[in-house]
């Protein structure tokens, strides 16, 4: 049984402290007026402007706008664009918390779906690391919950982030009355608690059969029960990802669509829910637990890791080229606003995540190397939070996005609260799963 240290739960109390107050801050710090905001940009051109003069780009949805120069003249007349970078400004905090929540949280359900995974294809190398995946998906239930409070404000209007949500804008647009079937409050929190719903829903029963079965020395039923259960989740999930993709990722940029945009949101989720693992799982074998785990489960972690980084590369390239080499217009402009505006959390996201994973984790022995997965994880994961920075902050906060005090403290307050809750669910149980029929071969496992 793992022991939660003091210290550590003193330092993801600290971490939770210190990020609450510096998005209180973040938020107490957002202009509320034009006049601020002229103040604002005139101190901030005198210390040498900020993201460079960048070309006006398409009209998101009718808000006035997500891409105006948001330095010089106001090319519209009056004070309209000043009131364009307040709107901004202001959904700054807002956009910092969602992308550290949904970071966060997508990395528990990306463990869960690996969960069901391992049990749906009977797995035989795994079953020492169920223990670490069940503490990871702990997150699922106060992650989700904080998620759904952010997406329920969002979704009926209280804040900023969707434009689809201002009902002055969608009287305006076209196209956004056309989805409003789809996309309107009510609607959008009812898919997303039938989404959290089912999938938290799973977790309970998977856990639960897993524990029994620890008591179930005669037989294979919860085993059996959890196979059930896996295999049909895996098909709602596969869905349920998609939409949620579409919905709480894709739908800030409601004029765009990709059809590959589930499966890349899904390979990113993936890829980091595997590399927190692996992270876990060193770390506890760091500190004398896990002696069950050998050198080649930490292989096959780090295999997956390189694999599914590929795969996100794919994913990513596929949908860049098609979407550049096409040019249409109303495509187009999603990368366009990224690579002008976002060039290096952009371009950084794809060193990140693709060459060094490719470079540090192709050869086999370095898999075996607990600091150089070490390594290749932290940069993974950091690579991953700007991949998703990059597909909510252009949408969100447009050129007047720097990382500040909000992002910063945000991050830090949700790492605060996934470290406690997993590391404290894994003081719940044995850390062996022990009536699991393949645990022998998966202590025995060689590579």
């Amino acid at each position: 049984m793992y022991t939660l240290s003091n210290r550590l739960r003193l330092f993801s109390v600290i971490l939770m402290v210190v990020g609450l107050v510096g998005l209180v801050i973040g938020f107490s710090q957002r202009p509320g007026s034009i006049e601020e905001v002229k103040e604002m940009m005139a101190s901030h051109d005198a210390h040498g402007g900020g993201h460079g003069d960048s070309q006006a780009k398409e009209n998101h949805g009718g808000d006035q706008g997500h891409g105006e120069n948001t330095h010089g003249q106001d090319a519209h007349g009056g004070d309209a664009h000043y009131e364009h970078v307040l709107h901004q400004l202001q959904n700054k905090p807002w956009a910092s918390l969602y992308a550290a929540a949904f970071f966060f949280f997508m990395i528990a359900l990306g463990v869960l779906a690996f969960y069901a995974i391992q049990f749906a294809a009977q797995a035989g190398w795994s079953p020492v690391l169920f223990r670490v995946m069940e503490a990871i998906t702990a997150y699922l239930v106060p992650g989700g919950l904080i998620l759904f409070v952010i997406l329920a404000l969002s979704g009926f209007h209280i804040n900023h982030l969707f434009v689809w949500a201002d009902p002055e804008v969608v009287a305006n647009d076209k196209l956004l009355q056309g989805k409003a079937s789809w996309l309107n409050g009510t609607w959008f929190v009812i898919r997303a608690a039938f989404f959290l719903g089912g999938w938290i829903l799973y977790r309970h029963f998977a856990v639960k059969y897993s524990r029994l079965q620890d008591e179930d020395t005669t037989g294979n039923k919860w085993y059996k029960k959890s196979f059930k259960i896996s295999a049909g989740f895996l098909v709602f999930f596969i869905y349920t990802e998609s939409m949620m993709s579409w919905d709480w990722i894709m739908s800030f940029d409601p004029h765009w669509f990709s059809t590959l945009f589930g499966w890349y949101v899904f390979a990113s989720l993936f890829v980091s829910g595997i590399t927190t693992i692996a992270l876990i799982t060193i770390y506890l074998k760091s500190k004398g637990y896990l002696e069950f785990v050998n050198n080649s489960h930490i292989h096959d972690l780090a295999k997956f890791m390189f694999g599914i980084s590929i795969f996100w590369t794919y994913l990513w390239f596929s949908q860049f080229m098609l979407i550049w080499y096409s040019n249409i217009p109303e495509e187009v402009t999603y990368f366009i606003t990224r690579i002008e505006d976002y060039k290096l959390p952009f371009f950084g996201m794809l060193v990140m995540n693709f060459i060094f994973p490719l470079l540090v984790l192709m050869n086999s022995d370095f898999k075996r190397v607990n600091w150089f997965v070490v390594m290749a994880g932290i940069v993974i994961l950091c690579g991953h939070y700007i991949d998703v920075f990059n597909m909510i902050m252009p949408a969100t906060v447009g050129e007047s996005w720097f990382i500040g005090i909000s992002e910063i403290s945000a991050v830090l307050l949700f790492l605060g609260l996934f470290l406690f809750v997993v590391f404290r669910a894994l003081t719940k149980a044995p850390l062996l799963a022990k009536g699991n029929p393949y645990l022998e071969e998966s202590k025995h496992f060689h590579y």
